[in-house]
């Protein structure tokens, strides 16, 4: 009897503050570099489908601007210290997420994805590899440019995002080594770092046209690089000449490939990132054994296979 009105008091207290303790979901934040762009809203509708699939409460959480570390910090201790069942984060910079992800790993578990940090904290790390799509963008850029000139030879570029991003820095050293190491006759011209605006992109992108009247091709390492080189090779009209390729996708970028001012982009699989990044850190909420890293992949779309069944699942992933 004692046990019975324990319990039946138990349930009423549970009861009052909206749902029973049996039925509790476990909550787990997902942190963003930037909940405005169309990549991370890929990442986002992701995560989110795996909270509807697996019964977890999974808040978005980001910056308005992937430049903002300091916001990014504050939003990982705020959820720290919320308890969570574990926390998926995309680290903003690699050097000034180390140690703030070294101190929340001592309350919960945390998974990363998308880029790396200067940390051994994570239970898992989910990301593409991105030193191989910078190789991909090599070949990609190479192939282009040899349709054009007959040989993979002249003068490239390379534009980065932002300074100090893993999987940015990873992009441009896969980028040099395969030009290094399979395409001699392709000479990096220019290695410029843009202030993280498509504007940047652009500036750069015409900058190099006057600066450097045989250029060849670029590679413009992330998706608001890619819209702003774009732009750039649109309104100079020198894409029979200059061949590009991105990173990423969004409409601009695959109206780029349609009108062929841009050759080919090396799109990953963000909408896996944010769904296998709850998934994984659910399981090791409960303990279960994950895997330490995970590869989500990598793939070269260019005008020609843009139409293709795989190409069209990348190209077009439901946000909503």
């Amino acid at each position: 009897m004692r046990k019975s009105w324990l319990f039946a008091g138990l349930f009423a207290v549970s009861a009052a503050f909206g749902q029973p303790v049996a039925a509790q979901q476990p909550t787990i934040p997902i942190i963003v570099k930037d909940t405005t762009s169309f990549y991370w809203q890929i990442v986002l509708a992701g995560a989110r489908k795996a909270g509807q699939d697996l019964g977890v409460k999974v808040p978005e959480l980001g910056a308005q601007s992937e430049a903002d570390i300091n916001g990014q910090i504050a939003i990982l201790e705020n959820a720290v210290s919320s308890k969570p069942a574990a926390i998926v984060i995309s680290p903003t910079q690699r050097a000034a997420l180390g140690k703030p992800i070294d101190e929340a790993a001592k309350s919960v578990k945390i998974i990363g994805i998308d880029s790396a940090a200067d940390s051994k904290a994570f239970t898992s790390f989910l990301t593409t590899d991105n030193v191989q799509g910078g190789r991909i963008a090599a070949d990609g850029l190479a192939d282009a440019i040899a349709k054009k000139y007959g040989k993979p030879e002249g003068e490239v570029a390379l534009i980065t995002h932002l300074p100090g991003v893993g999987s940015l820095d990873e992009r441009a050293k896969g980028f040099k080594e395969q030009l290094a190491s399979k395409y001699p006759g392709l000479k990096l011209v220019a290695d410029k770092v843009s202030d993280g605006t498509a504007n940047g992109g652009l500036n750069i992108t015409t900058d190099l046209l006057t600066a450097f009247p045989n250029l060849r091709g670029i590679f413009a390492s992330n998706l608001i690089q890619a819209q702003g080189a774009i732009q750039a090779i649109a309104e100079s009209k020198a894409q029979d000449k200059v061949k590009l390729v991105g990173f990423d996708s969004d409409d601009k970028l695959v109206k780029g490939l349609k009108d062929g001012v841009m050759a080919a982009t090396v799109v990953q699989d963000p909408y896996r990132m944010g769904y296998d990044g709850v998934k994984t850190a659910l399981a090791a909420s409960k303990g279960e054994k994950v895997e330490a890293f995970v590869d989500t992949g990598a793939n070269l779309i260019t005008g020609e296979n843009m139409n293709s069944p795989r190409a069209q699942e990348l190209l077009n992933p439901k946000v909503k």
